[in-house]
């Protein structure tokens, strides 16, 4: 697995509630390429909850958003939007237990849509959700000039 940078760390300006490092509030997250997949690991704590020590569906939903993204980035070298997602939560996920593992790759691509099959694993190993995300995504020129996309390789 080859750790990817961040390429926007450090830009005056750049948020990101999923993935800026520098976001008090945000989910702080980073990410690795394994094969044809992008990997997160992420450590869910008591902030995160929507019930006593369970993770919170929306930050789910955030987790699972944000990492395919990142497979728009890496992946087809540009950026874009989620256009739709499709989420089954199939199993809660503890916040008192280690970290989650968020596994998403590119299952098709139809002109601008891109199609990406996301999983979240608890710290166990066991399926918590999967989802199917549909991003529209930029040309490459639009990306870079309207959008400040940088290729992260």
């Amino acid at each position: 697995m080859q750790k990817i940078n961040n390429p926007w760390a450090g830009i005056e300006g750049y948020n990101c509630f999923g993935c800026s490092p520098d976001n008090p509030l945000g989910l702080r997250m980073s990410f690795a390429e394994d094969g044809d997949y992008i990997v997160s690991s992420w450590q869910p704590g008591g902030d995160f909850q929507g019930w006593v020590n369970t993770l919170h569906g929306g930050i789910q939903a955030t987790l699972i958003d944000e990492t395919a993204g990142w497979v728009v980035f890496r992946k087809l070298h540009t950026s874009g939007y989620t256009s739709k997602m499709d989420i089954r939560y199939l199993k809660p996920v503890s916040t008192a237990d280690g970290p989650v593992t968020i596994k998403a790759r590119l299952i098709n691509q139809k002109l601008s849509m891109a199609f990406i099959e996301v999983r979240l694993y608890d710290s166990h190993d066991e399926l918590c959700a999967d989802a199917t995300c549909v991003y529209r995504v930029y040309p490459r020129d639009v990306a870079e000039r309207d959008f400040h996309f940088r290729d992260s390789k």
